[in-house]
């Protein structure tokens, strides 16, 4: 066996043995998906307080970087792009229904993009095999971004939560997986 390959084989031992962290990591995935479902509402704002706490973090980390940078266009550039995020970032805390708003709307305009582009492509590559599945995958994107842009801005309430609480929950099983399948 390769140097690599011994390497891998230590990696995955080492991981085996903590199999339990994963499983217990899943469940308690699980359970925040759970609660998350239990309240959209309020899963949403968690989310908007996440994203707004990155965007405040990443326009402060920009302003810094602006005072490090040589010409003064450059200086200009950082420093606009870190105050614009500073100031969405301390939007998405003083009006987190109007952020949430905003990014189910940029939510459903990317999904529609996306999943037209998609099922486009698919079209086009029809003579290769999995074609249909690539077209199938872009109509599902493009109608639920087509759903979320009909019921905007009254379904801003509660889409960004229900997104959250499904990735928990798939991500817990996700994990549940991976720690089951270690264990072995």
């Amino acid at each position: 066996m390769t140097l690599h390959g011994d390497a891998l084989k230590d990696a995955i031992g080492q991981t085996r043995a903590k199999w339990g962290w994963f499983v217990g990591l899943g469940v308690l995935l699980l359970i925040l998906g759970g609660i998350a479902f239990g309240n959209l509402f309020i899963a949403t704002v968690a989310s908007i307080y996440v994203v707004g706490w990155l965007m405040l973090m990443a326009g402060i980390i920009e302003i810094m970087h602006a005072f490090g940078v040589k010409t003064w266009t450059r200086f200009f550039y950082w420093l606009l792009s870190g105050l614009l995020y500073a100031v969405a970032g301390f939007f998405a805390f003083y009006n987190p229904l109007l952020a949430s708003a905003v990014l189910t709307f940029l939510l459903a305009v990317a999904l529609l993009a996306s999943g037209v582009l998609r099922a486009w492509v698919g079209y086009r590559h029809r003579p290769e095999k999995g074609w249909g599945w690539l077209v199938a995958a872009g109509v599902i994107s493009a109608l639920a971004g087509l759903i979320i842009a009909m019921g905007w801005p009254v379904n801003s309430v509660w889409v960004l939560g229900l997104f959250l609480a499904v990735d928990l929950i798939f991500q817990g099983w996700a994990f549940i997986a991976v720690g089951l399948a270690l264990k072995k």
